[in-house]
């Protein structure tokens, strides 16, 4: 598939190449979509915080904080 990209988005092509991180477009355009494919799920995941939030499904950061520590063998500092 062949896609001309717009000017704006060209010159933004042309300086990530220009950096030596990309071998090809093609690689460019994979990064980009696992990029935008990560921030969808971060998206949902925070999403998903604020309805928990939303119905009371939380715990204060300080009981959080215990539990953590206790599970994971984690010395409380004084």
């Amino acid at each position: 598939m062949t896609y001309q990209f717009p000017l704006d988005l060209e010159e933004g092509i042309k300086e990530r190449m220009a950096s030596g991180r990309y071998s090809s477009e093609d690689d460019l355009l994979r990064d980009a979509l696992h990029a935008l494919r990560w921030r969808d799920q971060e998206v949902v995941a925070i999403q998903e915080g604020i309805d928990d939030m939303e119905a009371g499904r939380m715990k204060p950061l300080r009981d959080f904080d215990r539990e953590f520590r206790e599970r994971n063998n984690i010395r409380q500092d004084a």
